[in-house]
């Protein structure tokens, strides 16, 4: 009898205690669970970059806190990417601005010549016309690239993607351009394997991309007399190369490239004039077809901006 009082107190003990002990936890995890939410009701308020630190036995306290950490630095980082898309629309609109004023004021200029002037011959009438159509096509042009980034951008248009023979689009694209390298004096170098390379892309984009990777390097690299086209691949993917031997790009401009509105007169010709869209155009429509595009620069020895798509495989 005596042993069975013993046992039940001794349980009765263990008993107490550990409810003590599951009490003394659950006011931890209470005053804890308290601190964590005031402590992020602050970081809210002060807009603070600051994380959840809580020196805690509780594993799954450690747990959340992971969690809520992880999210804080999601949350961060999409505060960080809206400043960025604020700036970026900050200097789109500026620049647009100052690029759609230019042509328009000439316009402008031209038609009240036309108006005012009572003795202007007709040959200089229609000269005067002629360079209202071009600057009035410039300004369409402008308009039809932001529509065409907004697009993108907005993921509107749909892209079929099949096999493309990658030798027909590089050699097709750098043959249009010919009669231009030519009278510019430039050296150009076609390196393409007498073998078919395949990848999955789509020929009228592809042909789009191309067009304003040369163009490019014949605005920007012409002054280096030498600029090429290079096709090649691994097992897995297909690489274009598209390349000049200019001025080239200051490594302080190469990660800012393919942002919308960076005028390349900021980084490569000043005397150029652009709206910094056609290379962000460009990398829309590489990503569109599930490629990417890189560039590496070095002035006056070689800038090459490369694509990169999925190999075909048969």
């Amino acid at each position: 009898m005596e042993i069975t009082l013993v046992i039940l107190a001794s349980l009765n003990a263990v008993l107490l205690i550990w409810i003590g002990l599951q009490s003394a936890r659950q006011k931890a995890r209470s005053k804890n669970l308290s601190y964590i939410s005031h402590k992020i009701e602050g970081l809210i308020a002060e807009h603070s970059n600051e994380k959840l630190l809580l020196v805690t036995e509780d594993h799954e306290l450690k747990r959340l806190l992971v969690a809520m950490n992880h999210l804080l630095d999601h949350q961060h980082a999409l505060k960080a990417q809206h400043l960025r898309m604020e700036e970026s629309m900050r200097k789109m609109l500026a620049n647009t601005s100052h690029d759609m004023k230019t042509p328009l004021t000439v316009i402008l200029g031209y038609l009240e010549m036309i108006r005012l002037d009572p003795m202007i011959s007709i040959e200089e009438r229609g000269q005067l016309m002629v360079k209202v159509e071009s600057k009035a096509g410039e300004v369409l042009a402008l308009i039809n690239r932001f529509f065409d980034l907004a697009k993108l951008e907005a993921k509107d248009t749909e892209i079929s993607i099949t096999r493309v023979l990658m030798n027909e689009i590089c050699r097709t694209n750098i043959l249009t351009y010919y009669d231009l390298v030519t009278a510019k004096g430039i050296e150009v170098s076609i390196e393409i394997p007498d073998f078919d390379l395949y990848a999955w892309g789509n020929e009228d984009v592809l042909a789009r991309i191309m067009n304003n990777l040369i163009s490019n390097a014949l605005n920007h690299g012409a002054d280096g007399k030498r600029m090429g086209v290079t096709l090649r691949a691994d097992e897995r993917f297909v690489y274009v190369d598209v390349w000049d031997q200019g001025k080239g790009i200051a490594e302080t401009h190469l990660d800012h490239v393919f942002e919308r509105m960076y005028t390349l007169e900021d980084s490569r010709n000043k005397l150029y004039q652009g709206s910094g869209l056609g290379l962000t155009i460009t990398k829309r429509l590489v990503e569109q077809l599930g490629g990417t595009i890189h560039l590496e620069s070095k002035p006056y020895e070689k800038t090459v901006f490369t694509i990169c798509l999925r190999r075909f495989q048969y």
